[in-house]
């Protein structure tokens, strides 16, 4: 059982009540999210995030297929952390913690994504293909969005 982990720093010029304010509101993973995945939030946002909300999203992550995920937030301490963890979707386990925290002239952000792909060895083939360069994207595009929207930290 192979289980990956991606982690990623961002640096962001404003204040941790800003960035938390932005990043625990369900509705903003829509606007750092690139289009083309066509995610939409079916049910489960319609308020700020709390432990054991249950979020369900309709997203299309690899050849047009739709595919539905459910993410539980599990852990919420008040301007430090989150963590979402899969409930059901596409990953045999995904655990994704968002850290934040103030630093000179603005905040910073560290997720942490722990995931495990399905269908076994198939699952570790398709891994540095296609998997992993695709969160990389996904992540890339997040980080280029959060700077249009908040500026970049110098």
């Amino acid at each position: 059982m192979k289980i990956y982990t991606l982690h990623k720093t961002q640096n962001l010029p404003i204040s941790l009540e800003r960035a938390w304010e932005f990043l625990t509101y369900p509705q903003n993973l829509k606007t750092i999210t690139p289009d083309y995945m066509g995610f939409n939030i079916e049910s489960g946002a319609d308020r700020p995030m709390y432990a054991g909300q249950i979020i369900q999203y309709m997203v299309t992550p690899v050849l047009g297929i739709k595919t539905k995920w459910v993410s539980e937030i599990t852990h919420v301490i008040d301007h430090n952390y989150f963590v979402d963890e899969q409930r059901f979707g596409p990953y045999a386990l995904w655990h994704h913690k968002h850290f934040l925290k103030e630093i000179e002239g603005g905040v910073q952000m560290e997720d942490i994504i722990d995931y495990k792909l399905p269908l076994g060895f198939i699952g570790q083939m398709v891994h540095p293909i296609l998997v992993k360069p695709k969160l990389e994207e996904i992540f890339n595009y997040r980080t280029q969005k959060l700077e249009e929207l908040f500026g970049t930290y110098k």
